[in-house]
């Protein structure tokens, strides 16, 4: 399992993504589930990737092949006419990708090959633009009603960007929220866990206006995730006795 986060400001586009694939007592395997490809001036495209690794590291691998000679290959994110052009092209992947696991390993496989994918990113002279795209190939772009998205295990993170996300808000406090977000749901599920891979990509800046990988031991990770311990701690404690209203 993972968790993945991608969301819409005025500003811009912040996305995190943690790395762990793998958890048990003896076994945890991390693997990078943001890439990200630039054209200067031009363009920045970023995907984030949950589910099955084969499935993800397949389509991740044939969109770098397209990417290597975009004038000579179609269906290249560098020449891409639009993002709604590119989330086509990774639905697209994506479904045929699945479909063909499924047809290898028998249709009793099918939930094994599942994945799921945010694609986010600018090309000039139009607007930033954030999708999720669904394991079956179709998608939905974020709007004023759905701000932002998440995949992979999203239950415990969600009630903290829900409360805490104003689309008119600083990078830095949406990093912050991110952050929270985060730390909620590495407390509370062993599948997700760090490093996190933080990308900031500014309103007609075609690169990342910020990109840092966070470690376990980051210092402001550490600040954010005890000072939310205690901020919590300290809310219920001022919520009024129960005993003052009971009969």
């Amino acid at each position: 399992m993972t968790y993945c986060v991608g969301m819409l400001l005025d500003q811009g586009l912040v996305l995190m993504s943690d790395t762990r694939t793998n958890s048990g007592v003896d076994n945890i395997s991390v693997f990078r589930k943001m890439h990200s490809w630039t054209v200067p001036d031009e363009r920045i495209i970023t995907v984030m990737t949950a589910g099955n690794l084969a499935t993800t590291q397949n389509v991740i691998g044939l969109l770098e092949e397209r990417n290597k000679a975009p004038e000579e290959r179609l269906n290249s994110l560098l020449t891409a006419p639009t993002m709604f052009e590119v989330a086509s092209m990774v639905g697209k992947l994506l479904r045929e990708t699945i479909a063909r696991s499924n047809a290898t390993n028998g249709q009793q496989a099918a939930s094994t090959f599942t994945a799921s994918i945010i694609v986010a990113g600018q090309i000039k002279g139009m607007q930033p633009r954030l999708f999720l795209v669904y394991p079956e190939g179709n998608f939905i772009e974020a709007s004023a009603d759905t701000p932002f998205f998440q995949i992979g295990e999203t239950k415990y993170g969600r009630p903290i960007i829900l409360r805490g996300y104003d689309p008119a808000m600083s990078f830095e406090d949406a990093v912050k929220l991110l952050m929270v977000s985060f730390d909620s749901t590495i407390k509370a599920n062993l599948s997700v866990g760090p490093p996190l891979d933080l990308m900031v990509i500014e309103k007609d800046r075609f690169e990342p206006l910020h990109q840092r990988r966070v470690d376990a031991q980051d210092p402001y990770f550490l600040a954010v995730s005890a000072g939310w311990s205690e901020a919590l701690k300290n809310a219920f404690h001022a919520l009024p006795d129960y005993s003052l209203y009971s009969k």
